[in-house]
């Protein structure tokens, strides 16, 4: 009878490690994931002055801006257009490329040296009105932009904040929001900011 329970207990103890391993292994995964998701999720941008680096191939490294058309000019295989590519995918890019006609086995890797700059700009009843320049390293969204231009002055209308937005195809579009909501977390969009956007406090009707 003893020899059953502790045999039992062996088991139960068994299955909670497995369970403990399991569960580590999902969040290392998740935690790698997250790191894999960092500078070669970037997205690359007009004006981005990158580094291009092609291992054991000094004569083939460059430092180069983004064209406004989305293109880079590179030694051997001329110009790439990198439009929505991220760096992870520009480099496979690049790598297919060289590997193609030049080189065996390529190793590439593309540096960022200098964010292209994105505004966003902050009108109306905020301490600060102007342009803001939204970082490209963190996600950036409109109480952001608010609190950078000072915040809401005293006669702020926070229900009713217009944001402006132009779209690549060049239509344009407004959207009404409530800052409070997005405040006390009961709005569904955070409304991250893009380049170009145009935000407008208006005040409140005394």
């Amino acid at each position: 009878m003893h020899s059953k329970l502790t045999t039992g207990f062996v088991l139960l103890a068994i299955g909670f490690l497995g369970i403990a391993a399991s569960s580590f292994c999902r969040a290392e995964g998740q935690e790698a994931g997250t790191t894999r998701s960092g500078p070669g999720s970037y997205v690359l941008r007009p004006m981005d002055l990158i580094k291009i680096q092609v291992f054991d191939e000094p004569n083939l490294d460059r430092e180069l801006r983004v064209s406004h058309d989305h293109n880079i000019a590179l030694p051997l295989i001329g110009t790439v257009s990198v439009k929505n590519r991220t760096v992870s995918e520009a480099e496979r890019q690049i790598r297919d490329l060289y590997a193609r006609d030049y080189l065996v086995n390529p190793q590439i890797n593309i540096t960022i040296l200098e964010y292209s700059q994105r505004t966003v700009n902050v009108l109306g009843a905020v301490n600060n009105p102007g342009s803001v320049q939204i970082p490209a390293e963190h996600p950036f969204n409109l109480l952001d932009a608010i609190s950078h231009s000072g915040g809401f002055s005293r006669l702020a209308n926070r229900a009713r904040i217009s944001l402006t937005r132009t779209f690549a195809d060049g239509h344009t579009e407004n959207f009404s929001i409530n800052a409070d909501k997005l405040v006390t977390g009961d709005a569904t969009n955070s409304w991250a900011v893009m380049d170009g956007d145009v935000i407008f406090v208006p005040e409140s009707v005394l």
